[in-house]
Order: structure tokens, then C-alpha cells, then sequence
């Protein structure tokens, strides 16, 4: 149905509606110039182009409006026509949702919260040692885009010794840009191994200094040390790991330091030759020498708006910065092969989230990008070094409506454990954020709200989110971190909050989800400008715990501690010479517990982040921890019996196991460590 869906969007040119506004198709343009701008009660009615065009382009549609205008006083009064000199509406949206306010009438965004319910993450940023960082990007007020999105975080054992460290990327300011004051600066976090964090940048080498985005972890090299992508504003960071605690920025030696505005990245071997490429995304070219400033030429004239409040302008309206796909030579060097692959990125959408990932579960990397209020990419491996553009026949371009949104994070998971690969998309305000279910044969269908994920997300914008099995049932749940991008919002009655608190649903069974009550005083009720979220098991205790970094603020750190008592496998891959040595876009299924649930190796995900490459499985109450059916990237199957429960082990293609971990500490190794055999 989703591939049905979409197609039939394309074809019959469904519109994109901004919050507050009735959408009529480009083909029913006949109406008059005059219904553009009447006014029709909760709404207006307004002529939009296909979502193929560029929605926005020169900012001066017909009484088009910024995103969210009427949302909040549409509840309350009719909107007002537009004004006749159009608005440049910036970021796709909903329908106008209508505020939503707790009993203390606090907007939903940043309250209701309950006096008691289980405690599912505790804010231990203070205790492990994290609060002596703060991001920054651009000033307060935001007069810009580029100070609004914010920065990513990797999670990643940079130092081989067993334990997840916590790299965040920072931004920067313009007055830092002309050398007026000192640029901020990122962090690296080396994990103590006692509950506390050390920051080592400065010694690693990778402060960055530049407005940073984006970031992904691969090893390209396959030296088995991790390598780290930053995407910056300005010239990329390419950061080779030297195996000795630090790095060495080779991005221009390697050639893919690119130089305007790179937002999120991925890394995946697209023609099988086992070494990772690199893929990374362009936002918006922002030309400092023309800044986009509202009623000015660089906008076309046009207003910029948000319910009637003047805010930077953008994303659309302005010019879009391409998309590349680089080859890796296997010498240091990359080659640009994004015309070549058939991944030419022509229409320049505005593209943030990146994701290699082998949706079939073949090796072979399939490429998605999510892209800011236009239409979302999803390119599919041809297994020879090219791609077939499936974006819209897949049904991952659209929403249900056949409405573009603002996209944001993606997460990848298997929520129904059966074998499939769902994503689960983060969108801004005043609309539902989208969970494309898999319907096989490379088809998505937008299963929002029968899932329950809809409804409850319409009034947050929506950053980094994770597909995790945060109680170790077998079942993956979802979390979503949020963080409004115009300040402004706090200065009025629209049932919304610049600093947001996240969301966590429960997964019912592979079913539907519900909503965790977000608890005073716990991890839940935290109320942040959150942005690039990453997951993974940061003290080696089978949990997963989650690392936000925030806008302008403190990062938060979320420790799991649900007092489930279930049990737990999680497994690290290592590639033969076949595949990349990090194993990266190989899947695992794991059969245990009366269940089949699959996990896939990633180098980057949620918003513009990086999570934990080992792969976690709950078990439930099992004490089997079942067999491991591996499919690596070299297209080579094995299965593996996984001897015991609540351990982290090492699996080497071909070989089998090398290693475990109990508690952080290696095991006893058994007599005779399971072998890999080839799966049939």
C-alpha cells in the first residue's frame, strides 16, 4: 500500500500543506487567484506546487505562510487572512494542531509530567562528569538557520579497551568565524570505567573549531581503530584514529572536506570491495556574503514568519547545498562517484540525517536521507557499486497525506520482530511524527497513527530517536528527543517550548506502542533544547542508556535503570578481509526466547548521530541465549550458538568467538569457543 500510496501522490500532484492551511492539488489550479488568500475559519485555502518542485523557492507564494501560523489561535479564533505580500514558509508542518496544556497549564512540550510511575532513565549528567561542557551555536535570539539545528553525538570505543566513550559535536558563532573570539570546541569523553567521564579532546586532537554538525563513526582504513566524519559548516573533519589515543585530521588529503554546509554523513561498502565509502548530506548554502534576512533580496522580498513572528528564515526559500557519495580508494583517498552510483542529489533538497543500512539484510548498503521539509531519499543497492532511486515508489519520500515533512532523525529497527526493517522518522511541530512500516519487497507504508505514535508527538519537534529495548523484553521501543528552533516561542501562548522534554513509548508486543509516563524527577521529565541523541550500553550492564546533546546547553546523560530484571546479549562484529573489518551494515538475527529479532551494524542514525555499534538483544526471563544468524557485508552467512546470557561477545567472520565480556571484564573463556558455521 505504500508504494501504491506514493505513487499515486506523484502522479495526481498531491500538495503540501502548511499548519492552519487546506491543501488544493496543482491540477485543480483553476480556482481562482482570490481563493489563495479567503479565509475559511481554521484555515486558508492556498495553491501549492507538486512535492517534486521547490516548494518555496523564491518565497513569494500566494498567501502562503511560515509553518505553524494559526496553529495555536486557530483553537481560539478564525485566522486572519494572509497579508498580500506572502510569507516564505520555511519548514513543512501539519494541519494546525490545537495547544496542548497540562493541569498546571504548562505547555505539554515542557510538563506533563505524573508524581509516580515507573523510573525508566535517570539525569546523571552531573555525577559522570559531563556538565563541565556546554555546546554553543550562533546567539540566543537564532537570527540565522545556521544557529538553529545543532550538533550530533557518537558513541564509540575510540580506545579499544571494551568500554563506550562519548564524543559531541559543538558549533560555533560568525563572530568566531572572523577570529572575534574563541571558537567552541568539542568534547571526548573517555569513559573511567567507574561511572564517570574524562574529557581528552584537547590530547585526541578533536576539538574540531569549526561549526560543527554531523557525525559518524567507520573505519575506513581497517586498521580496527574507529575513524571519526564530522560535518561542518565550512570544511569537513575527516579524523583517522592513531591507535594511540589520539587522531589526525586527513579530510583534505582524503578529499571529502567539501567546504560550505555538510549535516549528516554514512558509512557503508556499496560495491563490495570492503572498504567503507562515505556518504554525506548538504543542507542549505549559506552564503555569508548574502545572509538571509527577512524582506530582503537574498529571500525574495519575503516575510519570514512564524505565527506571525518574524524568525530567521529557512530552510526553504533558500538554495539547497548537493548531497555526495564519495568512493573509497583504499589508498587515504576518496573519490566522488555520486553522479556515477545514480545518487546525484539534483534538485539540492536540504538534506540533514544520513543512513547506510542493508534493508534487505544482504550486505548490501542501501542509502536513505532524511530531508528538511522536501521530499526523503531512499536509494536502493544494485549490487554492482550503483543505485535505483526508489524514494517515492517505496513510499519513504511522503507521509500517509502524500505531504513532504520536515525530516530529522531516523531510526532503523525491527519492531515487529519479523524479519523486516522499520523507520521510525522525527519531524518539527504541529505535526505527527511518521513510522514507515515494511511491507517487503523494499515497500513502506506510514502506520503513524494505528501504531500510536501520532497523536501524542504533534506538538514537540522532533530530533534524535532510537528504535532501543530499554526493559530487555525482545522487544524494541522508541525514544524521541526534542527542542523547539525558534526561541521566540516562549514569549507567547502557543501551547509549545523552546527546551522540550523526550518521549518514550513502550512497545506492546510488536502491535502498537504506548506512551511512558515522563516522572518528576527522573530522566523522563528532563526538559532540554535537545538535538543529536545517541543509544547505546555505556557501562556494560546489558542497559541502554541515552546521551543527548543539546542546544546551547549541557549535555544530558540518561542512565537506564528500569528495574526489570530480564536478561540480555549484546555482540560485537569484526569483518574478514572480505568485509569491512568493523563489520559495518551486516545483520544479525538472533533466535532466542521463542522470538527472531534482528539488529543492524551502523555507522550513524537518530539525528545526525552515531550510536553503539555492538548489538543489543533482550532475552526476556530466557537463560538460552540462542543462535546468531549473521549476514555479512562480504554476502557471506554463519550462524552462531551464543553460549551463555547477560555477556558482550566478540565474533570474527569465519572464526567465530574471540572474546566476551561479563560486567566489563573479560570472562573465563570457555574450553572450546563456538565456532561460525555457514548458514544455509
Amino acid at each position: 500500500m505504500g508504494r501504491i500510496r506514493s505513487v499515486i501522490a506523484m502522479v495526481l500532484g498531491l500538495a503540501v500543506a502548511f499548519p492552519g492551511q487546506v491543501v488544493v492539488p496543482v491540477k485543480a489550479q483553476a480556482a481562482s487567484s482570490q481563493a489563495a488568500t479567503e479565509g475559511t475559519g481554521s484555515g486558508k485555502v492556498v495553491l501549492v506546487a507538486t512535492p517534486v518542485e521547490r516548494a518555496g523557492a523564491a518565497g513569494t507564494g500566494a498567501g502562503t505562510a511560515a509553518p505553524g501560523s494559526g496553529g495555536a489561535q486557530a483553537a481560539q479564533e478564525p485566522e486572519k487572512p494572509a497579508q498580500s505580500q506572502g510569507n516564505m514558509g520555511g519548514i513543512a508542518g501539519g494541519l494546525g494542531a490545537k495547544p496542548v496544556y497540562d493541569e498546571q497549564k504548562r505547555p505539554i512540550t515542557a510538563g506533563g509530567t505524573v508524581d509516580s510511575g515507573p523510573v525508566i532513565f535517570e539525569d546523571i549528567t552531573v555525577k559522570a562528569g559531563l556538565s563541565g561542557w556546554k555546546h554553543k551555536m550562533g546567539v540566543p535570539e537564532k537570527k540565522f538557520i545556521v544557529e538553529t539545528n545543532g550538533s550530533g553525538v557518537a558513541l564509540l570505543d575510540y580506545d579499544n579497551d571494551g568500554w563506550l566513550d562519548i564524543y559531541l559535536v559543538n558549533g560555533s558563532t560568525l563572530a568566531a568565524l572572523d577570529g572575534k573570539e574563541t571558537p567552541p570546541k568539542a568534547a571526548l569523553f573517555r569513559n573511567n570505567h567507574d561511572g564517570t567521564f574524562t574529557d581528552v579532546a584537547a590530547q585526541a586532537g578533536v576539538t574540531n573549531d569549526r561549526w560543527g554538525y554531523g557525525v559518524s563513526v567507520g573505519d575506513y582504513d581497517n586498521d580496527g581503530w574507529p575513524d571519526i566524519f564530522v560535518g561542518n559548516y565550512g570544511k569537513n573533519r575527516l579524523y583517522h584514529n592513531n591507535r594511540d589515543g589520539t587522531f589526525t585530521d586527513r579530510a583534505e588529503q582524503a578529499g571529502v572536506a567539501l567546504g560550505n554546509w555538510s549535516t549528516g554523513s554514512a558509512w557503508g561498502d556499496v560495491d563490495g570491495d570492503g572498504r567503507l565509502d562515505l556518504y554525506v548530506a548538504g543542507y542549505v548554502h549559506f552564503d555569508r556574503d548574502n545572509l538571509p534576512v527577512s524582506g530582503t533580496k537574498s529571500v525574495g522580498y519575503s516575510h519570514c514568519g512564524y505565527r506571525g513572528v518574524d524568525v530567521n528564515c529557512g530552510p526553504r526559500g533558500l538554495p539547497g547545498e548537493p548531497d555526495h557519495l564519495f568512493h573509497n580508494n583504499g589508498d587515504g583517498t576518496f573519490t566522488d562517484i555520486t553522479v556515477k552510483a545514480g545518487v546525484e542529489d539534483k534538485e539540492k533538497y536540504f538534506g540533514l540525517t544520513a543512513m547506510m543500512v542493508s534493508i534487505n539484510g544482504n550486505g548490501k548498503p542501501d542509502i536513505l536521507v532524511g530531508n528538511d521539509s522536501e521530499p526523503n531519499y531512499l536509494y536502493a543497492n544494485k549490487g554492482n557499486g550503483t543505485f535505483e532511486d526508489d524514494s517515492y515508489s517505496s513510499g519513504f519520500a511522503l507521509n500517509k497525506d502524500g505531504r513532504e515533512i520536515a525530516s530529522m532523525g531516523i531510526a532503523a529497527g525491527d519492531y515487529e520482530n519479523n524479519g523486516l526493517l522499520d523507520f521510525f522518522i522525527t519531524d518539527f511541530g504541529d505535526d505527527y511524527k511518521v513510522l514507515y512500516h515494511n511491507d517487503g519487497d523494499m515497500s513502506f507504508t506510514d502506520v503513524s497513527y494505528k501504531a500510536g505514535v501520532a497523536q501524542s508527538t504533534i506538538p514537540f519537534v522532533g530530533w534524535g530517536d532510537g528504535f532501543i529495548d530499554y526493559d530487555n523484553d525482545g522487544w524494541l521501543d522508541l525514544f524521541m528527543t526534542n527542542g523547539h528552533v525558534y526561541p521566540q516561542v516562549d514569549q507567547h501562548e502557543w501551547g509549545t517550548s523552546w527546551a522540550e522534554r523526550p518521549l518514550l513509548f513502550h512497545n506492546d508486543g510488536g502491535k502498537s506502542f504506548s506512551l511512558v509516563p515522563a516522572v518528576k524527577g527522573t530522566g523522563l521529565a528532563v526538559v532540554t533544547p535537545g538535538r543529536g541523541a545517541a543509544f547505546g550500553d555505556l557501562f556494560n550492564d546489558g542497559k541502554i542508556d541515552v546521551v543527548i546533546n543539546a542546544i546551547d546547553h549541557t549535555p544530558v546523560l540518561l542512565r537506564n535503570v528500569s528495574p526489570d530484571h530480564h536478561h540480555w546479549v549484546e555482540i560485537r562484529l569484526v569483518g574478514d578481509v572480505k568485509s569491512p573489518r568493523d563489520a559495518t551494515c551486516a545483520t544479525v538475527y538472533l533466535k532466542a526466547n521463542g522470538m527472531r529479532m534482528r539488529q543492524d551494524v551502523l555507522s550513524s542514525g537518530s539525528y545526525i548521530s552515531s550510536n553503539d555499534r555492538r548489538l543489543h538483544f533482550g532475552l526476556g526471563d530466557a537463560t538460552d541465549a540462542g543462535t546468531a544468524e549473521i549476514h555479512w557485508p562480504s554476502g557471506a552467512k554463519e550462524t552462531v550458538k551464543i553460549p551463555a546470557e547477560d555477556r558482550i561477545y566478540s565474533i570474527v567472520e569465519g572464526v567465530g568467538i574471540v572474546a566476551a565480556l561479563c560486567g566489563g571484564e573479560n570472562c573465563d573463556a570457555p574450553k572450546e569457543a563456538p565456532k561460525a558455521k555457514k548458514a544455509k
